[in-house]
């Protein structure tokens, strides 16, 4: 028997070396022929790129990825796009603007989330009692947006809501969001409200935009100061509570990322606009380093599996599924009523002329 034993642990023994010399050198070799890949993404993707996990995956695909975060918008304006080798905007409007007038080598689409209404349980029980929201399936809230943006335009403050026993606070009925001139978020509210306000019809012109920018402008001027950046309003909601902002325009992810990482009180809520619209986050690559993360981020299992867990969907639904219901997570699996926003061109014309008109035409 230890004729039989001794050669065959040691056959193993060998082989296991051999199997960690392997590894170590492919490890080696990767390291040595890592390539670094820079690019500007959109702030509410800064979480995922910072995960150790993420970086780690790159890094065994040989890629050192650095990016720098900005407004969506701001990077469809850049003039220094050849100095990098991807741009990753939110929205397909801003990330079609780039691909058209950069030489883009290719463009993935990585991921979607909808544009959710980040809130509280007793914001959502007075709009439940006043019927511009109901809740679906016992499960999460609808918020009927033609409705909430009657009340809006009329100046309504929280007090004028009757059965509203719970929040007894002066301060007007708002949706807070972003810089327009800045942030895709924002941009996306205003899609989504210049649908409502052109008789649930997507904005196609100029001449029917020019005739809704005043009504439009109405919902971000009368918000005071807004930040540039979509994480800055979400962290405040997070942090500073329902005082704050009991309604803030953000992006689902943002919400379920939250709460995967324990950050939810129990009392806050996520509220879906209906209709809503899903935010596309298509990457542009620019350079061949770029096209080389791109294909890397869309194809690789480990980082489509991270991205889910940062709260985005991606083309794999049911990984999506199992990570909404292993966290119990209270969302909608799909979504019905959803609309596609106007060109970039028509929402540049409007976002232009709230900032002229009403701005009076400074960053």
């Amino acid at each position: 028997m230890r004729k039989i034993v001794g050669p065959l642990l040691t056959g193993l023994l060998v082989v296991g070396v051999a199997a960690a010399i392997y590894v170590s050198a492919d490890k080696q070799l990767s390291q040595l022929n890592k390539v670094t890949v820079r690019g500007l993404i959109g702030s509410e993707k800064l979480a995922f790129f910072q995960d150790p996990r993420v970086i780690e995956a790159f890094a065994n695909k040989g890629l050192e990825v650095e990016v720098k975060k900005s407004g969506s918008r701001e990077i469809a304006t850049r003039h220094d796009l050849n100095n990098w080798d991807f741009a990753f905007p939110a929205g397909v409007p801003a990330a079609e603007k780039i691909s058209r007038e950069n030489q883009a080598r290719k463009s993935y689409q990585v991921a979607f989330t909808p544009m959710v209404v980040a809130s509280w349980e007793s914001i959502a029980k007075i709009l439940e009692a006043n019927g511009i929201a109901r809740l679906r399936d016992n499960i999460y809230y609808l918020i009927d947006m033609k409705k909430l943006l009657e009340i809006i335009e009329q100046g309504k403050r929280w007090t004028d809501l009757p059965q509203n026993e719970s929040y007894q606070a002066r301060k007007s009925i708002l949706i807070n969001s972003t810089d327009i001139r800045r942030s895709n978020s924002a941009a996306m509210y205003l899609a989504l409200a210049s649908y409502l306000f052109n008789d649930e019809a997507v904005v196609e012109n100029t001449t029917q935009a020019d005739a809704l920018v005043d009504r439009l402008a109405n919902l971000f001027i009368r918000q005071g100061y807004t930040e540039h950046s979509s994480a800055v309003p979400f962290n405040d909601y997070l942090i500073m509570g329902i005082g704050k902002a009991p309604m803030v325009m953000a992006y689902e992810a943002q919400y379920l990322y939250a709460a995967s990482q324990s950050q939810l009180r129990g009392d806050m809520r996520l509220l879906y606009p209906e209709p809503t619209l899903y935010t596309k986050h298509v990457l542009v690559a620019l350079s061949e380093p770029g096209e080389q993360f791109g294909q890397v981020l869309t194809t690789d299992p480990t980082l489509q599996g991270l991205m889910i867990e940062h709260g985005w969907r991606n083309s794999d639904r049911a990984g999506f599924d199992s990570f909404i219901q292993s966290r119990k997570l209270q969302v909608p699996a799909s979504l019905v009523n959803v609309i596609e926003p106007p060109s970039y061109e028509v929402i540049e014309s409007m976002i232009q002329t709230i900032e002229r008109d009403h701005y009076g035409g400074a960053h």
